[in-house]
């Protein structure tokens, strides 16, 4: 029977870059991943002419410490693309609008000062953000615009959760994608020597053996590991280790989600009636945001995907995007769909980790969790966790490390 020394359940950024550095130190590592591709929430739509738009995650920043890290580990630094300048626009009605002209600037200049004495602990965005920019001015514009990051509301959110300041790395691009988009993060970390990436490969439980963890797979097999990382949704690592663990699955189904389905269209420039633009945020639609390839100008084509409100049908979503765009339907060269679960945090969400973590340091030594549901929601909370559990599985080998 073969044993391996690590298994990652997840294939997104949370699970290639706990691979990478697994890899990296010499560990033979599997990844399983229940879809036809990798990539997770940073899902580049490729077509066969080189064109490419996300289908999810669109930016990244030179703050992002540790996914910087990464690709300079997977030898990416030189696919770095810068994004250029495009404005984000208020969807009002039909008519596409500069945010700053939305804003009432004698209620900004009144309610700022507030900004000096606020604290965001135990805040909502909401509670938080509201007094600052006052709440005529958060309801008719910021509301829309912190339920744009991730494509829910975010009013109840923690206030800590949503930004958060980070160090910057001057030597690189302030905001950047990659050449073949974002998704290239994650084809790097996975190409490390000693990963195998088997896809459509669902894992439907967890045990924990003599020989270490079992993973039983939809099709029957077993595949054996000394070390597990889960980096899938809490929901779903929840339901993967219930029988065995089942408080610490308690404590991962503590964490809300929230299903977000995400709408990808291209259609050939002359066809496409509105400005270029890097985003569009509605006061109020059937979606939450839509991003834009604008921001890496293409001489033909231009890809859109738009990030939808929990019950929009397909024929509905189509409608909308051809409207706002001044397109007709046939104009749609390629409409893609794609489905992800993101966290939903609420106050007291620290509270809800911190016994998480309690858990699993208590439980199974071999077991990690990764993901973006620990100290915030943006693809560097993902890498930097996973760069965190790499270290910790590697403090207890004997191989060395460059995760540091």
């Amino acid at each position: 029977m073969e044993i391996v020394d690590v298994v990652v359940i997840g294939a997104g950024i949370s699970g290639a870059s706990m691979a990478h550095w697994c890899a990296k130190a010499g560990l033979q590592t599997v990844v399983l991943e229940k879809d036809a591709d990798a990539g997770g929430c940073m899902r580049s739509q490729r077509g066969a002419d080189g064109f490419w738009w996300e289908l999810g995650a669109h930016t990244c920043y030179n703050s992002y410490g540790a996914l910087v890290d990464l690709l300079a580990s997977c030898g990416g630094l030189g696919q770095l693309l810068p994004r250029q300048k495009a404005p984000f626009r208020l969807l009002v009605g039909d008519s596409l609008r500069p945010i700053a002209k939305e804003l009432s600037k004698v209620e900004l200049l009144l309610s700022a000062p507030r900004l000096l004495w606020t604290s965001k602990a135990g805040k909502t965005v909401r509670s938080y953000y509201g007094p600052i920019v006052g709440m005529g001015n958060y309801q008719r514009v910021f509301s829309p615009l912190f339920a744009a990051v991730p494509s829910q509301p975010a009013d109840d959110f923690p206030a800590e959760m949503l930004f958060k300041k980070r160090p910057r790395r001057k030597e690189i691009l302030r905001s950047f994608t990659l050449q073949g988009g974002l998704q290239t993060a994650v084809d790097l970390a996975l190409a490390t020597p000693g990963i195998r990436l088997d896809t459509q490969a669902r894992a439907v439980e967890v045990r924990l053996g003599g020989d270490g963890w079992q993973v039983e797979l939809a099709d029957g097999s077993v595949l054996t590991a000394r070390r597990l990382a889960l980096a899938v949704p809490p929901s779903a690592a929840a339901e993967l280790i219930k029988r065995q663990l089942p408080a610490l699955a308690a404590e991962l189904g503590k964490i809300s989600t929230q299903g977000v389905q995400s709408l990808g269209v291209r259609v050939a420039a002359q066809h496409v009636r509105i400005e270029s633009v890097a985003g569009i945020v509605p006061r109020s639609d059937a979606f939450f945001s839509a991003v834009s390839r604008d921001v890496v100008p293409h001489e033909h084509w231009r890809g859109f995907t738009f990030h939808l409100r929990p019950g929009v049908s397909r024929e509905a979503a189509l409608q909308r995007v051809t409207a706002i765009l001044g397109c007709q339907r046939q104009d749609l060269v390629e409409v893609v769909e794609r489905q992800v679960e993101l966290p939903s945090p609420v106050v007291g969400h620290a509270e809800v980790v911190e016994a998480l973590e309690g858990a699993l340091l208590t439980g199974p030594k071999e077991l990690y969790l990764l993901g973006n549901y620990f100290g915030g929601l943006a693809i560097e909370d993902c890498a930097l966790r996973a760069r965190q559990e790499a270290l910790r599985l590697l403090a207890g080998t004997n191989v060395a490390t460059a995760a540091t």
